[in-house]
This record gives C-alpha cells, sequence and structure tokens, in this order.
C-alpha cells in the first residue's frame, strides 16, 4: 500500500484548506472600523476672533509693591516699544516680587489705560490659576521667544490685514475679552490653549505650572 505521507490529500482536506484561505481573505479585505471622529471645537465657536487680542512676549524690568494696594504689583514692561509699558497687577497675594522681576510674560497690551489705584496701568499680564483660584502663576514664553512678538495660535490666520488686533476702546466697549477668556484654558499639561490649539511664539510654545485652569 501508498505510504500515509505519499497519499493524495482527501477532498475533505481540501475543502477545509479552502475554506481557512478563503476566511483570511475575507477578513484581510473587510473594512477597517474608523476611529469615531473627535469634535473640533473650532468648527462650532461663534465668539469674537482670537486675533482681536494684541498679546505680546514683555519682560518685567521692574516691580514695586503699590504704595495704597496691598494686592497690586506695580510693573514697567518691555513690550518691544520705545518705553516700557506701566502695569498694575493684583498679583501680591499669589507671588513674590522675585517670582516677576526680569521675568519673560504674556501681555495683553490692547487694553485703554487705567488708573489702578492712582497708577497708570495699560496692559495686563497674563497668568494662570487653578479652579478656585487660589493658586496663580506667570504664564511662561520659551526663553528663545522674542520681546515684543505677538503670540499666534495654530489654524488661525494672524498675518493678514483681517487679523489685526481690535482698537483698544473697541476691545473695552464691545467686552472681548470678556467673551474670549472663557475658551482661554491650560491643557493637563499646563499649556495655555484657546479651542485646543497652543499658544506660541517664535521660540515655540508657551507653558505654566498649573494644568487643567484657566488664563486671565
Amino acid at each position: 500500500s501508498i505510504p500515509e505521507e505519499f497519499r493524495a490529500p482527501s477532498k475533505k482536506e481540501d475543502s477545509s484548506k479552502q475554506k481557512a484561505v478563503n476566511d483570511a481573505k475575507a477578513e484581510a479585505s473587510a473594512p477597517v472600523a474608523a476611529a469615531p471622529a473627535l469634535d473640533d471645537p473650532k468648527d462650532s465657536y461663534d465668539g469674537p476672533p482670537v486675533t482681536a487680542l494684541d498679546i505680546r512676549v514683555g519682560r518685567i524690568t521692574k516691580v514695586w509693591e503699590h504704595d495704597e494696594a496691598d494686592k497690586l504689583y506695580c510693573e514697567e514692561i518691555d513690550v518691544g516699544e520705545e518705553e516700557p509699558r506701566t502695569v498694575a497687577s493684583g498679583l501680591r497675594p499669589y507671588l513674590k516680587p522675585e517670582d516677576m522681576q526680569d521675568k519673560l510674560v504674556l501681555v495683553l497690551c490692547n487694553l485703554k489705560e487705567r488708573k489702578m489705584v492712582g497708577f497708570p496701568s495699560h496692559g495686563m499680564v497674563l497668568c494662570a490659576s487653578n479652579e478656585d483660584h487660589t493658586s496663580v502663576r506667570l504664564v511662561n514664553p520659551p526663553v528663545d521667544a522674542k520681546v515684543g512678538e505677538r503670540i499666534t495660535i495654530p489654524d488661525f490666520d494672524f498675518k493678514s490685514e483681517d487679523a489685526a488686533p481690535y482698537a483698544e476702546n473697541k476691545i473695552g466697549k464691545k467686552k472681548i475679552f470678556e467673551k474670549l477668556a472663557p475658551f482661554l484654558v491650560t491643557n493637563k499639561y499646563g499649556v495655555p490653549e484657546f479651542l485646543g490649539r497652543p499658544f506660541m511664539t517664535s521660540g515655540g510654545i508657551c507653558t505654566s505650572p498649573i494644568p487643567e485652569g484657566t488664563v486671565s
């Protein structure tokens, strides 16, 4: 008789092998389930353009305590103009002068100058804070950022004429910052964002030590 190893495969074996091949082909050609699409918050946003804000990199060149307001610091900040800006910030409960002196910061520059307990304040230093506002820290541009440069945000046009910052009067009268503020947050890594996109400079992204916070 013919040894087992030399016998032709039975029809039953042939059909089971063919079925396995066919199953493998079917599995390979089956469409892969698409990952669920994530909604982009930019698609549903209908507030003022973030380009309305003139947020620039600045360096605090001088900081001192306000003589008549126990919560205010007075600062001189270089934002790339001929003269430094004077800005008052309610940061004394949270930061020491040495936490601010010579530090790079972000400054909202297109705010009208106003007197803060007699001190002329022309701008606002942006900080990150936690939910109950017990911890407030400076938003930090990267060390290679250039003083005076305007921050940008990916997927938003900051170069055309339409992207020019709003005039100071318009920012105040239309309450532009107040409408944008709920969308200025930090992510779980402390990176300040608008609609999930980071604050950028020529030196890279801005950061903060406050995760899942707000920026104001």
